[in-house]
Parts: structure tokens; C-alpha cells; sequence
């Protein structure tokens, strides 16, 4: 699953921007090609936020792609990922020139942090998230080594 935070703390702003259809059709087939599934999930709050990672525990989620934007210095979002029952990957839809906070150091279940990729360091992370899980059968063009 990729759960992505809110872009700024203001209430007339509801949601990250929307990732290109390019990006999330590699995204499905990266998957796909891993006999995996994956589920995007934008969230418009820190509550949102907070409630779709803690009902991807409930589901069982082997792994998720975590990008916590305006969210990231959030209290209550360091408690969460510090009691995850499953891995993450942090991914930041960032460029180089123009980079965005990354979560503090020690959190245990953090697998990988990708950043400055702009909206295609989803699909490093889904990659490196793959990795993680064993799936190294992956079919895509970039291969990242763990």
C-alpha cells in the first residue's frame, strides 16, 4: 500500500497532488510482475492519515509506502510508526533542488528512505519494498539492490 500524506496544513488543502497515470501504471505492473497488488491511498489530514495506517495493520499489510508530507514532524505520526506491526518504506515525491523533510532517525520498521525523484521515487520505493519482501523476480527496467 502507499499511503500519502497531506501536502500543507491548511484547511483548503485537501490531499497530495495527484501522481501522473504514467507513474501509477508502472506502479501496478511492478507490482503485478511481483504477484503482488498495490493500493493508493491520499489522504486529506493528519487523521486520515494516521487512520489509514492503522487500518493497514488491521488488514495485515506486508509493507507499506509511507510519504507523511506536511505530516512529518507530527507527534502523534512518530508514536504511530514507532508501534508498526509491518516494514515501511519512506518516499518522498521531491526533487533535488527542492527537497522535502524526511521522518527523524529510529524507526525500526523503516526499511528505506527515497527522496528527490520526483513522483518516480514511489517506484524506487516500490522496488526496494519488493526487495524486502523477497519478491527479486521483479521485471522492470531499474533494479535497486538491498
Amino acid at each position: 500500500m502507499i499511503i500519502r500524506g497531506p501536502e500543507a496544513s491548511s484547511p483548503l488543502v485537501r490531499g497530495p497532488q495527484p501522481l501522473p497515470r504514467a507513474v501509477i501504471r508502472q506502479l501496478v505492473q511492478c507490482a503485478g510482475d511481483a504477484g503482488k497488488t498495490v493500493a493508493l491511498r491520499a489522504c486529506g489530514s493528519e487523521q486520515e492519515l494516521l487512520d489509514a495506517l492503522r487500518v493497514a495493520g488491521q488488514a495485515r499489510m506486508e509493507i507499506a509506502l509511507i510519504d507523511p508530507g506536511s505530516c512529518v514532524e507530527s507527534p502523534r505520526l512518530h508514536r504511530l510508526l514507532g508501534a508498526l506491526p509491518y516494514p515501511f518504506v519512506e518516499a518522498h515525491d521531491d526533487s533535488v533542488d527542492r527537497p522535502e523533510r524526511c521522518l527523524p532517525d529510529g524507526f525500526t520498521q523503516r526499511v528505506a528512505t527515497v527522496r528527490g525523484y520526483c513522483a518516480q521515487s514511489y517506484l524506487l520505493g516500490l522496488e526496494i519494498a519488493l526487495e524486502h519482501l523477497g519478491c527479486t523476480e521483479i521485471q522492470g527496467d531499474v533494479h535497486v539492490g538491498t
